[in-house]
């Protein structure tokens, strides 16, 4: 049976927002958990978590139950450099593909994360399509990581390498069941209801 690894992105700084998404609050828990729990209801194992901005404070404030955390030192690069480290991770753990969740999307679904991946194979590059733009989440075959992580750069993450492999992608409309809006503006924080934990 193909094992499909979950990776969370949580690296950056939320400098639009006023602060990293990584701490900001769902109710009691931290969106981070929120997103990991994602992961978790999908079956993703293993779980890594990428951390950058306010590394140390998540740490010591998230649960990240049952992720192995890495720390991206040059997350303030952009994307790119937080899916290569998060990639990298992964290369030593047994997964046949990876599920790739992002911290600042907190409209994405379970259900639109168990649609994207559906069928985790070495071969696999799946992308949830918001109003016709590809998004996360992701769901990246082994065969393609190597790839992935020397072409990923700064701010377009895995954009050059889906680019390069369009004719293999496999497109999930995820609309009507998920929220494909980015944290990149205060209105949308209030919008999703959520908060800063006290004296942050």
């Amino acid at each position: 049976m193909a094992r499909i690894a979950g990776l969370v992105i949580a690296a950056s700084g939320g400098r639009r927002i006023g602060g990293p998404e990584a701490l900001l609050q769902r109710g009691d828990a931290l969106l981070v958990d929120a997103v990991c729990e994602v992961a978790r209801e999908v079956g993703c194992a293993p779980l890594v978590v990428v951390l950058g901005a306010a590394a140390n404070q998540v740490r010591g404030t998230a649960a990240l139950t049952g992720a192995t955390v890495v720390v991206d030192k040059a997350w303030g690069t952009g994307l790119g450099s937080s899916l290569r480290v998060g990639l990298e991770a992964l290369d030593d753990l047994e997964a046949d593909a990876a599920l790739v969740l992002t911290v600042d999307m907190p409209g994405v679904t379970v259900e639109a994360a168990r649609r994207v991946a559906l069928l985790p194979h070495p071969g696999a590059l799946v992308c949830a399509t918001y109003g016709g733009l590809r998004s996360f989440p992701m769901l990246l075959g082994r065969r393609h990581w190597a790839g992935l992580a020397t072409l990923a750069k700064s701010d377009v993450g895995a954009r050059p390498y889906l680019l390069a492999h369009k004719d293999e992608i496999v497109d999930i409309v995820c609309d009507a069941i998920a929220d494909g809006n980015r944290l990149d503006n205060p209105d949308l924080v209030a919008a999703f209801g959520l908060t800063r934990p006290a004296g942050e």
